[in-house]
């Protein structure tokens, strides 16, 4: 594990983290925006393996003395913006007939990286005082993320599509696979935002106090994560089978661990117990007639197996037995001057109208790739996703490109999808044949690379 742990030697970590800017939205997707999208992977890989290996101090530092979190949470937001206002432009352009959307993927991709850096960094609680002010900004998005899964599972909705990989973006007519693509990944992206703010509630005692009202009053943060329990858009029946989304894939659960909880069931709990439970909270939100109804559902979770599991929630069984017989006394209204998240709300502004002109720009400037261009592309893609080292980020034993089930063989042109027999890779080589030969192209030239090299 120490040995998987140093992907990046300390100066290319220092150097990569030094490197972090933000830009304008109009340079998404250009050169230099991709030399920061292939550094976020690089340092989103590193913290994982750090992670793993108890190692990632060093990165805490860089990211902190730096100050990047700030620019890695402006980035998020830039991307996201981008997603709901452009992208949209881009899939209404008639004349718009990309030979690849790959290099589209890749900013679609972005938002994930990002937040899964962030999500993974976050449990440092000198991470979460050095975002500063843009603590705000990151918790508002966190908000947007898990209300859009209240409503999707409030309305029994969840994107279908779960390969994350692109498979055929080499194709012409992709741009509709693409937003399969798109819609997986809010999910996922909405998933690791869940536990960004469950990282962000561990540190209430020292979060400004505008950060406080933010969660518990504009948003109404412990109102949310009840539905969310209540819902459990991570959760669903099909075919009279219980699936859970764990580990980034649906799959069937046993009947014996039906009452088994999730990490993600955990950090809903988490957040609700640093919410309720911790006295500055508790004197800053407002327990009206509604919040407290919605907050004595709880109850109805809180069984004997639940508890086992997380035995903290005894406490949390207390409150809310306290909290039936007794009228809460209402929140002081102190006279304070709050601060407000600036991020998304300066880059609408800055960017409003413009909408159609970015996208036209970036079509002609950006995501129009000559086959060079995308051969370089892919080469550089191959270069930054290390198949070893992926390999000791995935939890699971692959699954096969087809049919879904484990798999054991890989392709051996380019080493980037799996198969469970013979018979599936013949089945989805028509569908597999593009982006094949573009990965291949770019494991070749890599090859050659290091022939040649002194």
């Amino acid at each position: 594990m120490a040995e998987a742990a140093a992907l990046l030697l300390p100066g290319e970590a220092e150097a990569l983290v030094q490197a972090l800017r933000s830009g304008p939205l109009l340079n998404t997707g250009d050169r230099g925006w991709l030399r920061q999208h292939e550094a976020i992977e690089k340092l989103n890989m590193q913290a994982i393996l750090s992670a793993s290996a108890g190692q990632e101090q060093l990165l805490i530092e860089l990211l902190v003395n730096y100050a990047k979190i700030p620019t890695l949470i402006e980035e998020l937001i830039s991307v996201e913006i981008w997603k709901h206002k452009v992208f949209p432009v881009l899939c209404q352009l008639k004349d718009f007939k990309p030979k690849s959307t790959f290099p589209i993927y890749l900013v679609l991709h972005h938002e994930a990286s990002i937040v899964n850096l962030l999500e993974t960094v976050f449990f440092h609680k000198e991470i979460c005082e050095s975002a500063e002010d843009t603590i705000l900004d990151l918790i508002d998005y966190s908000y947007r993320k898990l209300t859009l899964l209240a409503a999707w599972s409030t309305n029994g909705e969840f994107p279908a599509h779960e390969k994350l990989l692109p498979e055929d973006l080499t194709n012409a007519s992709s741009m509709q696979e693409l937003q399969k693509q798109a819609e997986m990944m809010e999910f996922k992206i909405s998933l690791r935002a869940l536990s960004v703010l469950r990282f962000i509630t561990d540190q209430v005692d020292s979060l400004p106090l505008s950060a406080l009202t933010r969660m518990l009053n504009t948003h109404n943060v412990p109102c949310l994560l009840v539905e969310l329990l209540e819902h459990c858009p991570w959760s669903r029946r099909e075919a009279g089978k219980l699936k859970k989304f764990e580990n980034g894939v649906w799959h069937v659960v046993p009947p014996e661990d039906h009452v088994r909880m999730t990490k993600l069931d955990g950090q809903v709990w988490i957040a609700l117990y640093n919410l309720l439970l911790s006295p500055e909270c508790q004197r800053k939100y407002n327990l009206d007639g509604f919040n407290k109804s919605q907050l004595l559902k709880l109850r109805a979770f809180l069984t004997d197996v639940l508890i086992d599991q997380l035995p903290n929630l005894v406490e949390m069984q207390r409150f809310l037995s306290h909290l039936i017989v007794t009228e809460p006394v209402p929140p002081k209204k102190d006279l304070i001057l709050e601060q407000v998240p600036v991020i998304r709300d300066r880059i609408v502004r800055e960017n409003s109208g413009k909408w159609q002109a970015i996208a036209k720009h970036q079509v002609k400037h950006m995501f129009s790739p000559s086959e060079d261009e995308l051969k370089h592309l892919a080469c550089r893609w191959a270069r930054t996703y290390n198949l070893d080292v992926m390999e000791a980020l995935v939890p699971e034993k692959p699954k096969c490109g087809l049919c879904g089930s484990e798999a054991t063989k890989r392709c051996s042109r380019c080493q980037n999808e799996w198969y469970c027999k013979r018979e599936c890779q013949v089945q989805h080589w028509q569908k597999h044949k593009k982006a094949c030969n573009l990965m291949a192209d770019a494991l070749k030239k890599i090859k050659e690379d290091l022939k040649v090299q002194p």
